[in-house]
């Protein structure tokens, strides 16, 4: 039995669609099941069992890895995810949990550093202390993530960043919950750590070309200095501190660091990664 915290999020969904395709049994956990239920439609329910917990809530983790073997680990990145992912990783070892997938991040770096790759630092750690089984998979930007630029780009042809012309690697989360569901179904696979990327490296100007080309106007891509991101995402994003910190220091490292594609997806699945104009094409109406 795999066991998923994470179930309702862009990895998550898209790692049950996969297991289910293969009917794999799945337990996946929600802090309302009801909801997930539905998410989940009738296609899955054969396969996937849907289980009451909360990542705080110690006790209702113990019932629900009761019996399971693996563990996929996805959690929203918040200030607490130190705290809730030590203790999942913790309850998964005393429960009999064999092997942890767990999402991270890119290494961190000291030369541009990156506080919450820093907090994935500490839960690799806690991983590799714990004796387990673990396969750790650092993932670079999602291209759903791409979506936070709709607003702007459907009111006013515009979105706004810090990157400048500096290239960045996407990867479609669709390709990381492949990746997991490989490793959480092939032992060759497991016990590594992943560094996913797509095919391609894209800077945001050329994204706003893209863009221009598929809705036929012309998108522009407007930089800012760091500190005046920061101050817009939060004051007009809406954004709490910590995320729009985070974004702003992605960004900055993405000038700081080149970035460069690499094959590993390809290598795992056999095939190339999906790539960022097929994305764009999937969800040009949200851009309209």
């Amino acid at each position: 039995m795999i066991v998923i915290v994470g179930a309702t999020g862009t990895i998550g969904s898209a790692l049950l669609e996969r297991l289910v395709d293969l009917g794999v049994p799945v337990r996946a956990l929600s802090r309302e099941p009801a909801k997930l239920r539905n998410q989940i439609g009738e296609k899955g329910r054969s396969t996937i069992e849907v289980a009451l917990a909360d990542a705080a809530d110690p006790e209702s983790l113990r019932r629900a890895f009761t019996g399971a073997s693996q563990l996929f680990l996805a959690m929203s990145n918040s200030p607490r995810q130190i705290e809730l992912e030590t203790s999942i990783i913790q309850i998964a070892a005393e429960s009999g949990i064999k092997h942890i997938v767990k999402i991270s991040s890119p290494a961190f770096e000291q030369s541009s550093p990156v506080a919450v790759a820093g907090w994935h630092q500490e839960i690799e750690k806690v991983l590799r202390d714990s004796g387990l089984t673990h396969t750790v998979l650092r993932p670079y930007a999602f291209m759903q993530n791409l979506m936070r630029l709709a607003p702007t780009v459907t009111t006013q042809n515009v979105f706004f960043g810090s990157m400048g012309d500096s290239p960045c690697n996407f990867i479609d989360c669709r390709d990381i919950a492949d990746v997991a569901a490989e490793a959480l179904t092939n032992p060759e696979v497991s016990g590594q750590i992943y560094t996913l990327t797509g095919s391609e490296i894209f800077s945001y100007p050329q994204i706003a070309g893209q863009l221009s080309a598929l809705l036929n106007r012309p998108i522009s891509y407007i930089n800012m200095e760091p500190q005046e991101l920061l101050h817009n995402l939060i004051e007009y994003g809406h954004m709490p501190p910590w995320l729009a910190n985070h974004v702003v220091e992605i960004q900055t490292m993405s000038t700081v660091i080149p970035e460069i594609p690499n094959d590993t997806v390809k290598r795992l699945l056999g095939r190339e990664p999906r790539t960022l104009d097929a994305f764009l094409h999937e969800c040009v109406e949200n851009f309209r």
